[in-house]
């Protein structure tokens, strides 16, 4: 199967919007499906690549929700990596995030939205670039209360390996910060250096907060 993000365009992909929920690149986003059009949906990604893109929708959704609410116009496309289906026809599933793209039309005449992607520019930039950002980052999960957690060690664990910054930066916005609408800016900056600083600050700005609010029995995110 191709990877998505290798492609300047892709073919067209169904459109999963909620209000409430970011995917970024590498994460792993559990989903319980159950709207009959969403059913649909996923049953028809099964049988092609398995890709869904996850679309944020935009303010005012409720009024127009079983229709088609506005959208941001960037969206993240996830790979299903596993699924379940229940003997009503719901899924439980695991949606990985592969690449950002951008919404060039919807069209199609199904239950649910259908849209052809572009991949998202972004600006190139070196790793050595990032070493700063990088060491920000790894002096955050140093702090002894965050590295007593399942998630912290294991984030330790990944900037002490080859994973780029970027991806990093990407898990740690996905699983330490909340701000929807914050996350989707990130989704949408094709500013690789300064996506990744941004993060950094966020994260910097709730660490305190952070150290004792987080579980002990979070796994974090899944690598695969």
């Amino acid at each position: 199967m191709p990877d998505p993000g290798d492609q300047d365009d892709l073919s067209a992909v169904p459109l999963f919007p909620l209000p409430n929920v970011v995917l970024l690149p590498r994460a792993v986003l559990p989903l319980h499906i159950f709207e009959e059009r969403y059913k649909a949906m996923v049953a028809d990604a099964l049988l092609e690549d398995g890709q869904v893109a996850m679309a944020l929708l935009r303010p005012g959704w409720e009024k127009n929700y079983h229709g088609r609410p506005a959208i941001e116009p960037v969206v993240c496309v996830g790979l299903i990596l596993t699924h379940e289906r229940l003997s009503d026809g719901r899924y439980n599933l695991l949606l990985q995030g592969q690449a950002r793209a951008r919404i060039v039309r919807e069209h199609g005449d199904k239950l649910y939205r259908m849209a052809e992607l572009t991949a998202l520019e972004q600006m190139p930039v070196l790793e050595i670039d990032l070493a700063e950002d990088r060491r920000r980052l790894e002096a955050l999960f140093d702090d002894g209360r965050l590295l007593a957690t399942g998630i912290g060690r294991r984030f330790r664990e990944m900037l002490a390996s080859p994973i780029p910054t970027s991806q990093i930066a990407d898990l740690v916005a996905f699983n330490f910060l909340e701000d929807v609408h914050f996350k989707q800016s990130l989704l949408a900056d094709g500013d690789v250096r300064h996506r990744v600083g941004r993060v950094v600050e966020a994260f910097e700005a709730i660490h305190s907060a952070l150290q004792a609010a987080v579980p002990n029995d979070f796994r974090g995110p899944s690598l695969n």
